[in-house]
C-alpha cells in the first residue's frame, strides 16, 4: 500500500469500509464501528474512536484518514441563517448554507450543499456562475459538508443533537446534475439509518433543466424531491438567463418532466426568480400557468437577492404580491419564499466563494 497516498474512508458505503477492513488484516466487525464514529459521530480523527484497539487506531492513522472539510470562515446572519466557507484538501473552497426552521434553540436545520466548485452553467443572475466553474466534488466531500456543518452548528451551540440537521438541499455552487453519479452516491450515503440518517423525503436535488441528469434520476427509485430553476417561460428570454436553456429548451424540458412524474408519481418544484422589470409581469404570471398547469408541481417564488456586479433588482412587494395572487387565482400551488441570509450574502445566488488563498 502506497503510504504517501492515504485511502480516504469518508465517502465509502459499508460494504465499501468492511473491504478495506477485511483487507488490512481486521475483522469485519470493525468496520460497523468505523462507520458509526465518522457518519453518525461526525469524528475524523482515529485516536477519538475510542472502541478500536490503540494498535488498529495507530495503523489507520498511518493509512488511512477522514476528511471533513475545515470550517475556515462562518458568518451569522440576522435571522440566523449561518454561512460556512469550508476549505478542501486540495485548497479549493466552496459555501454552505444552513438555515433553521424556526427561533428556538432546539431548532432543526436545513443545510444548502455544494456540488462544484464554481458553476459552469453561468446563469446571468447568479453569483456563482460568474465566478468559473473549477472541479466537481466527490460524493464523500458532499457528505463532508453536512458532517463539518453538524459538527460546526453543534459546538455553536452547544448541542449534542443529532438531528440538528434535518434537511439537505443540492442547491448550493454547482449543477448538481452535471455531477450526477457522485451526487447519487452521496445522497445514498446521507440517507443510510446506520450513519447521517437523513430521510429521502427531506433531500430536494436542484437543477437548471439538465433534462439527462433527469431522466436518468427517475430511474433511481428515489424519494427525493426535484426542484427546477425555471426563472422564465419563453425560450428567448430564458436563453439569456440559463444558457443551459439553448441546449434543453423549454419544450423538451416540459416532455422530461411529465415522463418523470409518469414513472415517480412524484411532485416536482419550480423555482422561479422574480427580477424586476425582466419577468415580473401578468403576462409572465400567465405564461408560468400555462407551463405548470398540466404537471403536479409547486412554484417556489423567490424575489431576486441582489448581487454586487449584476444588473439584476428585486421587484417591490406590491409587484411580488400581484404575482402571487394571479398565480393562486389560477389555481396553482404557490408560496413566497422567505429570504434567509441575504444580508451575509447567503441567499440563492449569493454563493461566491474564494477560491485561491
Amino acid at each position: 500500500m502506497n503510504m504517501n497516498k492515504k485511502t480516504e474512508l469518508l465517502g465509502m458505503e459499508i460494504s465499501e469500509l468492511e473491504n478495506f477492513i477485511i483487507a488490512i488484516g481486521e475483522p469485519g466487525f470493525r468496520s460497523r464501528q468505523i462507520y458509526k464514529w465518522i457518519y453518525a459521530k461526525a469524528v475524523s480523527s482515529f485516536y477519538e474512536m475510542s472502541d478500536l484497539s490503540r494498535d488498529l487506531r495507530n495503523q489507520l492513522d498511518d493509512i488511512a484518514q477522514v476528511s471533513i472539510p475545515r470550517v475556515l470562515k462562518q458568518r451569522v446572519a440576522t435571522d440566523g441563517t449561518r454561512k460556512f466557507l469550508m476549505e478542501l484538501e486540495d485548497k479549493k473552497r466552496i459555501e454552505s448554507v444552513i438555515i433553521p426552521h424556526n427561533q428556538k434553540k432546539d431548532s432543526k436545520h436545513t443545510l444548502c450543499i455544494s456540488t462544484q466548485v464554481g458553476c459552469p452553467v453561468g446563469c446571468a443572475f447568479c453569483a456563482t456562475g460568474n465566478s468559473g466553474f473549477q472541479r466537481n466534488l466527490k460524493a464523500y466531500e458532499m457528505v463532508g459538508q453536512v458532517l463539518g456543518s453538524k459538527r460546526e452548528l453543534g459546538k455553536r451551540l452547544k448541542s449534542r443533537e443529532n438531528g440538528l440537521i434535518s434537511n439537505v438541499v443540492y442547491m448550493g455552487m454547482g449543477e448538481p446534475m452535471l455531477n450526477y453519479d457522485e451526487v447519487i452516491k452521496s445522497i445514498r450515503i446521507l440517507n443510510d439509518p446506520k450513519g447521517v440518517n437523513i430521510g429521502q423525503r427531506h433531500i430536494t436535488i436542484s437543477t437548471s433543466g439538465d433534462i439527462k441528469g433527469i431522466n436518468r434520476l427517475a430511474q433511481e427509485n428515489l424519494q427525493v424531491t426535484l426542484a427546477v430553476s425555471l426563472h422564465a417561460c419563453n425560450n428567448e428570454l430564458r436563453d439569456q438567463l440559463i444558457p443551459l436553456n439553448r441546449k434543453y429548451p423549454l419544450e423538451k424540458l416540459r416532455r422530461a418532466l411529465g415522463q418523470y412524474q409518469r414513472l415517480t408519481s412524484r411532485r416536482v418544484t419550480f423555482e422561479y426568480l422574480l427580477l424586476q422589470g425582466i419577468n415580473d409581469s401578468l403576462e409572465d404570471a400567465q405564461r408560468l400557468v400555462k407551463l405548470v398547469k398540466p404537471l403536479l408541481a409547486n412554484i417556489n417564488l423567490i424575489p431576486y437577492n441582489e448581487v454586487e456586479g449584476l444588473p439584476f433588482t428585486q421587484p417591490s412587494s406590491e409587484r411580488v404580491r400581484q404575482f402571487y395572487n394571479y398565480l393562486s387565482a389560477a389555481g396553482v400551488n404557490v408560496t413566497v419564499r422567505e429570504e434567509k441570509g441575504a444580508d451575509i450574502e447567503a441567499a440563492c445566488g449569493q454563493l461566491r466563494a474564494e477560491y485561491k488563498r
